[in-house]
Parts: structure tokens; C-alpha cells; sequence
């Protein structure tokens, strides 16, 4: 099956079809990675797949397949060259030739004749196995208290102290940092929640943009995927819940807005909208413009970190219609991607199913659930999502994979994701305290632990593995309180820690439960939070 995609190349889609079609022509693959949102991805097909010759050198020496990354992630990870487009050159067995992101008509030109000699004179002897994916290299350790001291000095050493958020070229938000720094280094934390609002938040619209070309976080890219709004979503949530800034809090609200309106697509949340010059209008430009197309596509993984932000926000402000949103997407999920707990990542024959990253996310946003609403309704599927997951992705050592090792090209060689070992690791320590039931954490442990021996080469892009792994050692925070909505219940969602649990139930009181050892029960507001306070905050 062949199709067009608003250029001239005749697109295959990926699948074995295609790497098969490949091997009779004897030809290698040209892959195009692309992504509804991405700007540059329309200015190639418009520039170089729209040019009548190069298209038809494509066609004639190359089997072009293109790949929405969105989609289909796991040949994202494996075959991104570091940004879309991506245009990677394959091997009929999948193995990389050469590679770059975006290409204009000249280099493209040049690019293909290089791969065409090099394809002419080795064959599919000059194909490689990228890094990443060419064995195991995942050293297990024991989980400690060094991890998180690590990440805390490499918050402070990586920190931009001239224009705030972590790095020396381009600024991306690194929402997860910014929530370990919160609860570890508040200064820094609240510091590059203030650059990001003040140069990546749409003022107008709402949403933020996905990063910043430049260390002073000039020249955003200004794409807004649901994922990345929702991840700031949870920040700017946590910031409000730690400092009481209002600031925070009215971003937070906004971007909930945005998520509940713009990214809303009929019963749930839709994939990204794409970049676009509307951005650089003036406000009295824009209410005569069309604003850029969102891709409403439902992605479970999108929807369950919506709905797990959501949930927190409401949590802390009591936003009904944030909270509304929040079950009306995980229902949605639930009724259509959801079967046995086996998590499809959209609806369609073309869907993969069992991914890590759907079941991590989808299964946040049920913990997350339970605890704002009860666990009624919440607590079964959350309960086979894990399963499923830990039945099926679980590798010897104790760590995640990405997804069933099955295929085209590199798809049977699994990859042992770092961040979203730590998504699923947080998502199961939470359901650990939800049920009272142990194998939950023993996962979660073991998953971390995979990763353990190489904490000391880790940057502050694996704050969320830290934070994991601090909640894993020292357990995390639990509230357990009466149902929900009752003042008890509401007073432990507003405690000063946005890496506790709260675990509603059918009791009169509170009682917080610190390190394993429960505290004397706290029948007020008052006194649940005279509880939480008493010795550190771990």
C-alpha cells in the first residue's frame, strides 16, 4: 500500500511490506520521520519532496517510507536523528546507512547520491546497528540515598544562573527537573518557572511552546504538543503548591484552559497543534487569522498525563471543569484503547498496542484518579494496566521495555527507556499505596534498579529517575484520609508535597504515614496538616 502525503514522492507506509519491497529492488530505504506539528517537516516536503527531480531520483533509487512519530514512537527512538524531519537512510534489514534532520533541496541532492555510492559499492555490508539498540548495557545497582544526592548537585552545577533552566545552548522547560527542584532547590526550581512563563507561554492563546533555540530562550519553536503543556501543567501546579504564588497558579489555570479547549478533541485531548507564523502576530492580527490545525488524533500516553495533571490541579483549586476533563478522557480511553489492560496507543488497524509509554502514562492518570476521586472506577483498570505491563515488559534484570520486540527494522530489538522506566516506577509506588499490595513497589524497585549503577554519569534530564528512585527508597509520603471531597480529604491533597500519595477510604480521620510508620491520626484540617509538617519531608 502506497500513498501521498503532499509532496511527490510516492510514500510507503513502514511495515515488513515495505523493507520486502526494498530487498527485491535491491534498494536501500529512505525513512522520513515526521510529525504533524513540525514546521520544518512542511518546509522540506514543500522545498525538497516537492521538487519534481529530486522526487523522482527518490522514487526511481530509494524506497521511500514515511513515519508520523507521534504515532509510532518506537521508531522514533530507534531512528531519530536528533530532531524532525529526520531523513534516515536504511538497509533492507533496517540497519542505518546515514542520517540527518532537515535537509534542503541541494543537500538533500548531495545526500542521496553519497548513499546511493555507498549502497552501490558495499550494499547492506554498509549499514550499522545504532548504539542505543545494539545490546545491553543497562548496569543494575542498588537504589539509594546517593541517587537524589547526585541529582541535587547536578541541578545546582547545570544551572543557567544569568537567564535561569539548565544548559548553555538551546532551553527546553525540563518540566520533570523543575518538580524535583521544587521539593530540593526551590530557588533554582521557581527561577526557571519564571523564563519559561515569561518566554515560552503563549499570552494570547494559552499553551506553551515546546523550547527555545538559545540559551537567553530566544527563538522558540513554537509547536504545542499536549504532553509538554500537561508536564508544565504539573509543574506550574506544584510551583503554586509550594510557594502560594498566584502567578503560578493563574499560569497553571490557563494552560488547563488551553488543554480543555483548544487541545480538546470531542471525548478526550488531541495529539499537538502545529507551529506556525500566527504565533508571531499581534493580538488584533490574530482574531483575524486562522489559528494552526491541532492534530486530533487521541494518544493514550497524551491523555494520561492530561488527566494526571488535571487531577492535580483541581486537587489544589478545586477547578471543576479541569476535573471533569480530566475522567471524561480517561473514560474515553478506558472505553476505547483500554482492552484487558493492554493499552493500544490510538484507534485505528494501525495502532501498535502495549507500549510502556501508554501504560506508564495511562496508568498516572488512574493513581492520579483515585486519589482526587476515589478509587471507585479507578482502581480495576489501573490494576490491569500494571499487570499487563509488568506480565509482558519486564526484562530479567527488572527493567521496562519499550514494547513487544516485534516488527520491521530495528522494531525486534527492544529499547530500555530511562524516563519512562521512571514514569511506570512512579505510577506503580503510587498504586502500591492506593491497594496495599507490595508486588506494585517490588516492580518499581526492580526497574529502577536496572538503571542504578550508572546514577553518577546521570544530568538533570534524569531528575524524574531521581525523584523515582528518592520515593522508592525512602517511600513516598501517604495520607490516608475519609472519602473524597470530605474537608480531610481535601486539606492531605493540599499538603506541601507533590510526591505523597493520598489514599481515600471509608475511615472518620487522617493519618499520615511517613517512612512506613503511621502517626498519630489528626480528626482537623488543622491537625492532618501539623502531622504532615512533623520532621522532614522525604
Amino acid at each position: 500500500m502506497t500513498f501521498r502525503d503532499g509532496t511527490l514522492v510516492d510514500w510507503h507506509e513502514w511495515g515488513p511490506e515495505a523493507f520486502e519491497a526494498a530487498e527485491r529492488a535491491g534498494k536501500p530505504v529512505l525513512c522520513s520521520l515526521t510529525a504533524p506539528w513540525c514546521a520544518w517537516c512542511d518546509r522540506m516536503d514543500e522545498e525538497s519532496y516537492g521538487d519534481p527531480k529530486l522526487a523522482a531520483n527518490i522514487d526511481e533509487s530509494f524506497l521511500p517510507v514515511r513515519v508520523d512519530v507521534d504515532r509510532q514512537p518506537r521508531i522514533r527512538e530507534r531512528y531519530n536523528m536528533g530532531g524532525f524531519p529526520t531523513t534516515v537512510f536504511l538497509t533492507p534489514e533496517g540497519e542505518v546507512l546515514s542520517g540527518a534532520t532537515y535537509l534542503g533541496p541541494d543537500g538533500l541532492r548531495q545526500v542521496l547520491d553519497g548513499v546511493r555510492g555507498s549502497w552501490d559499492a558495499k550494499g547492506s555490508a554498509a549499514g550499522r546497528v545504532p548504539r542505543s539498540v545494539s545490546g545491553d548495557d543497562r548496569p543494575a545497582g542498588e537504589v539509594t540515598a546517593d541517587v537524589e544526592a547526585h541529582m541535587v548537585e547536578q541541578v545546582a552545577a547545570a544551572f543557567d544562573e544569568e537567564y535561569g533552566g539548565w544548559g548553555t545552548d538551546a532551553k527546553f522547560p525540563l518540566a520533570r527537573t523543575i518538580e524535583f527542584a521544587l521539593k530540593r532547590d526551590r530557588d533554582r526550581a521557581t527561577r526557571t518557572l519564571e523564563a519559561v512563563r515569561t518566554h515560552l507561554f503563549d499570552t494570547y492563546d494559552g499553551g506553551f511552546y515546546r523550547f527555545a533555540e538559545t540559551r537567553r530562550w530566544g527563538e522558540p519553536h513554537r509547536e504545542k504538543l499536549v504532553d509538554e503543556n500537561a508536564a508544565l501543567l504539573r509543574a506550574f501546579t506544584a510551583g503554586y503548591l509550594y510557594t502560594g504564588e498566584d502567578a503560578y497558579r493563574e499560569t497553571a489555570e490557563r494552560t488547563a484552559e488551553y488543554l480543555t479547549t483548544t487541545a480538546w478533541s470531542d471525548d478526550a485531548f488531541g495529539a499537538s497543534q502545529a507551529a506556525s507564523d500566527y504565533y508571531t502576530l499581534e493580538p488584533t492580527e490574530r482574531e483575524d487569522a486562522d489559528p494552526p490545525h491541532v492534530d486530533p488524533t487521541v494518544l493514550a500516553d497524551r491523555n494520561g498525563i492530561a488527566a494526571d495533571a488535571l487531577f492535580r490541579f483541581a486537587a489544589l483549586t478545586d477547578h471543576e471543569g479541569a476535573r471533569r476533563h480530566a475522567e471524561r478522557a480517561l473514560e474515553t480511553v478506558l472505553g476505547t484503547l483500554v482492552a484487558d489492560g493492554r493499552v493500544d496507543r490510538f484507534a485505528g488497524e494501525d495502532s501498535e498496542s502495549g507500549l510502556l509509554v501508554d501504560h506508564a502514562r495511562v496508568l498516572s492518570g488512574l493513581t492520579a484518579a483515585a486519589q482526587v476521586t476515589g478509587p471507585e472506577g479507578w482502581l480495576p483498570p489501573a490494576r490491569a494496566v500494571a499487570d499487563d505491563a509488568v506480565d509482558r515488559l519486564v526484562a530479567a534484570d527488572g527493567s521496562f521495555r519499550d514494547g513487544d520486540p516485534t516488527g520491521a527494522g530495528l522494531l525486534e530489538r527492544p529499547l530500555y527507556p530511562l524516563g519512562t522506566n521512571a514514569e511506570m516506577a512512579d505510577a506503580l509506588l503510587d498504586l502500591e499505596a492506593l491497594t496495599g499490595e507490595a508486588r506494585y513497589g517490588d516492580a518499581a524497585e526492580d526497574a529502577l534498579a536496572a538503571f542504578a549503577g550508572a546514577y553518577d554519569r546521570m544530568g538533570v534530564e534524569a531528575a524524574g529517575y531521581a525523584a523515582a528512585c528518592a520515593r522508592s527508597h525512602y517511600e513516598p509520603l501517604v495520607v490516608r484520609t475519609p472519602a473524597a471531597g470530605t474537608d480531610l480529604h481535601r486539606a492531605a491533597l493540599r499538603i506541601a508535597d507533590h510526591e505523597k500519595v493520598v489514599v481515600p477510604g471509608d475511615r472518620s480521620d487522617a493519618v499520615v504515614v511517613r517512612g512506613g510508620e503511621a502517626l498519630p491520626a489528626a480528626e482537623t484540617p488543622d491537625a492532618l496538616l501539623d502531622r504532615a509538617a512533623e520532621g522532614p519531608s522525604i
